[in-house]
């Protein structure tokens, strides 16, 4: 295939990342470009958020129309992806065969998470599928090449690092919201009031517990979310892997074959169809909204309350 038909083949964001769209032809003083654009966008974000981004602001910062860059990029969403590609621009180790896959893994991990991190208005785009930009892609590859030597069939490697690779985006986005709360107060006083025995029987125990690895990460329910926190889990996906990679082929085969259970899926879908526990799923719903509302009431004549009596002590006096 050429580069124009496999550029019609693509969405126009992901064929100009790739740079086999057709490109503007350029003024005299070639001062716009699609990486300029890109580059002036990811600044205005990662200062602002990303709803201060549009074509507008980022024409004027660059001295430009908007119609200018209309020329280049094509519609703000178009420009969302290709920040998004340049946002995973970053330099991949070489390769090092003494180390094992779980050592390589998990540095891919963390260094994935701290790019996302760089970035907190990444978390914010949604993502509907794979990105096929080619800085995404080649952040796959460098992960499938930490897998290269545990023997797995290439299915299972791209499953693991697809699974790996949503977990430090999603603790990217923790990371960058626990950089913009970290004075914020500290919820987790205000978490063992609320959560009672009766309403959540299994996570009050664990919350009230507050010792060890779980009770740690259940009260950090109330607070900003800790490095220590993403390792914890990731060290847990690891040793998931670590236990598939010890199981032999036809128990990997059950394994997927469990998991892919027909039982399983049929009893979902009963559950979620089923009138009665749909029509008591609302009436539960429904209950939790008044409970809520008495809460907030009497939270409000406690206020009150304590207002009078603030009132007779001053009277008193």
């Amino acid at each position: 295939m050429t580069d124009e038909s496999i550029a019609a083949a693509l969405p126009h964001a992901v064929a100009l990342s790739w740079g086999i769209a057709e490109r503007p032809e350029r003024g005299p003083k070639r001062e716009l470009s699609i990486e300029r654009i890109v580059e002036s966008a990811i600044e205005l974000a990662d200062v602002e958020g990303l709803g201060a981004v549009s074509m507008s602001r980022v024409a004027a910062s660059l001295g430009f129309t908007t119609m200018s860059l209309y020329r280049y990029v094509t519609s703000k969403d178009d420009l969302l992806l290709l920040m998004q590609d340049q946002a995973l621009l970053m330099p991949v180790p070489p390769d090092d065969a003494e180390r094992g896959w779980r050592e390589q893994l998990r540095e891919w991990v963390l260094l994935t998470q701290q790019a996302y991190a760089a970035h907190p208005w990444f978390a914010e785009i949604v993502v509907t599928g794979v990105l096929l930009t080619p800085n995404n892609l080649r952040l796959v590859d460098w992960g499938l090449r930490c897998l290269a030597s545990t023997g797995l069939e290439a299915g299972d490697k791209l499953a693991i690092v697809l699974l790996l690779g949503g977990y430090a985006r999603a603790g990217g986005g923790a990371a960058s919201v626990a950089g913009r709360e970290s004075g914020q107060p500290d919820l987790s006083a205000a978490l063992q009031e609320l959560v009672s025995d009766e309403r959540f029987p299994y996570l009050r125990p664990a919350l009230v517990a507050g010792q060890g690895a779980a009770g740690s990460a259940i009260a950090a329910l109330g607070r900003p979310p800790t490095a220590g926190g993403f390792e914890f889990g990731l060290d847990r996906y690891l040793d998931g892997v670590e236990h598939y990679l010890g199981q032999s082929a036809p128990e990997r085969g059950q394994a997927r074959a469990a998991a892919a259970s027909e039982a399983t899926d049929d009893r979902l879908a009963f559950y979620r169809k089923d009138p009665a526990v749909r029509e008591a799923a609302e009436k539960r719903r429904e209950a939790e909204s008044r409970l809520r509302e008495a809460l907030k009431r009497e939270r409000e004549q406690i206020a009150k309350a304590r207002e009078r009596a603030a009132k007779l002590a001053a009277r008193a006096r």
